[in-house]
Order: structure tokens, then C-alpha cells, then sequence
């Protein structure tokens, strides 16, 4: 018969989650020699055995085993060599289910503190290109259609309250996953006197679960970390995109650094935005393990089933894709390019000042709808014309309508941009103020959650 052992082992992956396994360790024996379950001689000698394992596996020399079947049971029996018998007292009070549910928090909480600083570069980047180009107008497009002039910083800001959406959930995350597990055993709580509130404190967790044996089945911190991943996953593929395009000769809008494209094996012209492009791919494997997380949790009657095992390998990708993908776009986007002057030239071509004209009419007390049709017919009387609109004389304009004068000759995209005077809008004073208050966030929020 083969050997079917390895199907139900967790070693080859759940082995990262060392660190937060011994912090949780230590901390419970810690607290059972506080409330005299164990000897403080029998506590110190398995600190000091932890201590050793996790130096063991820092400096890669420590001993695991496959045969072993998860982290847990290869640090218990590396602690048993190191120490003897007295190993064994680091499981009283304590089931695998509680301890696992334990790791998974430390950890969940560790890397939701990485992710926010993640985020937190990527805003810098674009509060640099903010800064760098404060006042350069492009085209604002709506289906891919050149709609209306905004202003790039205005673009960029855009980007910056999405990923500030992103950090408020990871945020939320946080604070769902700062609850300490352990004590619930394997469903039911134990019959020794725990501490719980001390480990709480020891690993610092804000409280303790209310519940033994939800406490032990829960993975909504997993599943929420995933959900948050997946939409900031698509905040950057929707930048990505504009990136891809927007460096594509067709656009010309901007250029990447050589550290961020790739040249074609076969025509030597081109250089490929690669780093954007697989951002824009590996959004999928973040969407996929969500779902796959979601699926494995529906069917599970409480409490612990070994199908929560899987919670771990779609998560620990997550995590391996999100951090280095959010490090690529904060160097990316610090490294860019844009080229103004062809931005600003486009920004009042291709009827983009339409809709600053049917305002211009509007402020001659024509009503909108009215000024609209007549705009409308006249950006297809200069379509069919091949003309831009500046390039009509007054009286082609007055065919539409009586109520153009020579003053549409001052409207412009800079005229366009400015009119838009309100809180959110692209004038200049606005962006000013809004790149202002997000310096100003980042700022006061530099230092942790």
C-alpha cells in the first residue's frame, strides 16, 4: 500500500507560522505557572527549550519532519529532545484546535500591520506625483472616451481614496481579529484555572473570545482579510490598467522606468509594462482563494473540522501577492514619468470642452437641456466638418446658437478645470486642498494602525 500520510500533513506550509506559535506558547506557560498548574522551574526550562527551537529555526538549522504532520507536533518533539519529559506540560490546557486558531490570529494581525504600510507607500507615491505635477491638465475620460479637462493630481487623488478605503478595512479586520482563542480547548473550554485575560495581555490582544466554541471554528478574520485583499486587488488592476494603457504609443501619456518593463524576445522597438500586466493577472488568484475559503467554511457544522486546514495555503498566497504587489506600485508610480505637454494639448481636443460650452450658454439663461441639443449639433456640424471646436469662427457657432458671442474663444481646458470650484472638484484650489489633507493623513497616521 502507498503511503498516504503526507495528504493530511500541514507542515509544508503552516511552518510560518512558527514565530506566533512559540509567542502563544510561551505565554501559556507562562500563565499556567501563574496560576500554579505547572512548577515556574518546569516554565522556565520550556521558555528557555522555545527560545532555543525558535533560534533553531531562524538560523534554518532545525530539524523538521514531514512524518510529523504539522508545526505543533515538530516543535513539542524538538522541545522533548532539548528538554526531556517535562515537554510535555506545554499542552495542559490547550488543544491543537485552540492553538491553531490562536496562530492564525497572530499572524492575521501581523500582516494586516504590513498591509496598511503597504498601502500607506503607494499613497506617498501618489502624493509625490501629486506634488510633482500640481496643475497639468489631461483629458478626464468616461468609457474610454475623452469626456472632460481634469487635472492629473485630481486622477491621481482618485487612486488615493481608494486605497484609504482599503487601509478603513483593514482597519475593520484588525480590530475583528484582536480577540485571544485560547482557553476554549477543543470546544468546550478546559477544566483548569486559566488566566485568559493575561495571555490576552502577554500576546497583546485587546479581549478574549465569549464563546469556546465559535472561538475555535471562527475564520471570518481570515475570510474578511481575503475579501478586503481581493477589492484592493482590484484597485490596483484598475491602475495597472491605466498604467498599460496609458504608456501604450497609441496614449503616450506616460513613461515607466526600464525597472518596470521588460523588452520583446523578438522586436528590439519594444519595452513591455510586465509589472503592471501581471498585477493585473494575479488580481484572479486573490478573487479565487477568497471564494475557495468561502466554500470550504458554508458546509461546516460547529465546531472544529480538519477541513479548516485549508484555510491556510490560499491565505498565506493572498498575503505573497498583495504585500509585493502594493512594494511594485509604490516604486512604479515614484519612477513615472508624464509626459505634459501631450496631456495638456489633448485635454481641450476631441469636443472635450463640450460641456463647458453648454454652461457658457446656460450663464446666457438658456436652459440646459436646450443649451445641450444646441452644443450637440454643433459638435456634429464640426465632426462632419473635420474641425475642433476652436477652430470654428463665431459664425458657425451662432448657427446653433444666437447666444455666442466672442467670449467662447476664452473658454479653455484651463477655464474648464477651474469652473469645477466645489469640494471634490478638479479646480485647481480643490486638488491643492485635498493633496494637502492627504499629506496631512498620512502624516497623523504614520505610526501604526
Amino acid at each position: 500500500m502507498p503511503d498516504h500520510s503526507q495528504y493530511t500533513a500541514s507542515i509544508r506550509y503552516d511552518k510560518r507560522l512558527y514565530r506566533h506559535d512559540i509567542e502563544g506558547s510561551i505565554a501559556h506557560v507562562r500563565m499556567l505557572a501563574k496560576q500554579s498548574v505547572i512548577s515556574q522551574q518546569d516554565a522556565d526550562l520550556i521558555v528557555d527549550g522555545l527560545v532555543k527551537v525558535r533560534q533553531e529555526i531562524d538560523a534554518e538549522t532545525f530539524p523538521w519532519d514531514s512524518g510529523l504532520e504539522d508545526l505543533h507536533m515538530n516543535i513539542e518533539s524538538r522541545l522533548t529532545q532539548l528538554i526531556g519529559p517535562v515537554a510535555g506540560r506545554i499542552h495542559t490546557g490547550r488543544s491543537r484546535n485552540d492553538q491553531i486558531a490562536l496562530d492564525m490570529r497572530l499572524y492575521t494581525k501581523e500582516v494586516i500591520g504590513q498591509t496598511i504600510e503597504g498601502l500607506r507607500g503607494v499613497q506617498r507615491s501618489l502624493v509625490g506625483l501629486s506634488e510633482r505635477y500640481p496643475e497639468v491638465v489631461m483629458p478626464g475620460y468616461t468609457h474610454t472616451q475623452r469626456a472632460q479637462p481634469v487635472l492629473f493630481a485630481h486622477h491621481m487623488l482618485a487612486y488615493f481614496q481608494m486605497f484609504q478605503r482599503d487601509v478603513s478595512r483593514f482597519k475593520d479586520c484588525h480590530g475583528r481579529t484582536d480577540v485571544m482563542p485560547l482557553g476554549s480547548g477543543a470546544l468546550a473550554g478546559v477544566a483548569y484555572p486559566l488566566d485568559r485575560e493575561f495571555v490576552a495581555q502577554e500576546l497583546g490582544f485587546k479581549e478574549i473570545s465569549a464563546n469556546s466554541m465559535d472561538a475555535v471554528s471562527d475564520r471570518d478574520f481570515v475570510v474578511e482579510y481575503l475579501a478586503a485583499a481581493a477589492l484592493c486587488m482590484t484597485h490596483l488592476s484598475r491602475l495597472a490598467e491605466e498604467v498599460v494603457l496609458w504608456s501604450s504609443q497609441e496614449f503616450g501619456f506616460i513613461s515607466l522606468s526600464e525597472e518596470f518593463t521588460t523588452g520583446s524576445s523578438i522586436m528590439p522597438q519594444k519595452r513591455n509594462p510586465d509589472y503592471a500586466e501581471l498585477a493585473r493577472g494575479k488580481t484572479g488568484r486573490v478573487y479565487g482563494h477568497l471564494l475557495a475559503l468561502l466554500t470550504v467554511l458554508k458546509g461546516l457544522p460547529l465546531t472544529y473540522n480538519r477541513d479548516l486546514q485549508e484555510d491556510k495555503e490560499g491565505f498565506f498566497d493572498t498575503v505573497d501577492t498583495l504585500l509585493p504587489t502594493l512594494a511594485v506600485f509604490r516604486d512604479m508610480l515614484a519612477g513615472l514619468t508624464l509626459h505634459q505637454n501631450l496631456v495638456t494639448s489633448l485635454a481641450g481636443e476631441s469636443q472635450a470642452l463640450a460641456t463647458e460650452l453648454a454652461d457658457y450658454l446656460v450663464g446666457k439663461g438658456i436652459p440646459f437641456r436646450e443649451a445641450h441639443g444646441a452644443v450637440r449639433e454643433l459638435c456634429q456640424y464640426a465632426e462632419a466638418q473635420g474641425k475642433e471646436l476652436s477652430g470654428l469662427g463665431l459664425e458657425e457657432y451662432r448657427r446653433f446658437s444666437s447666444h455666442f458671442d466672442e467670449g467662447v474663444y476664452g473658454i479653455d481646458a484651463k477655464s474648464a478645470v477651474a469652473a469645477r470650484d466645489l469640494p471634490g472638484g478638479t479646480a485647481p484650489g480643490r486638488v491643492a486642498e485635498a493633496l494637502a489633507q492627504a499629506k496631512q493623513l498620512l502624516e497623523a497616521e504614520a505610526d501604526g494602525l
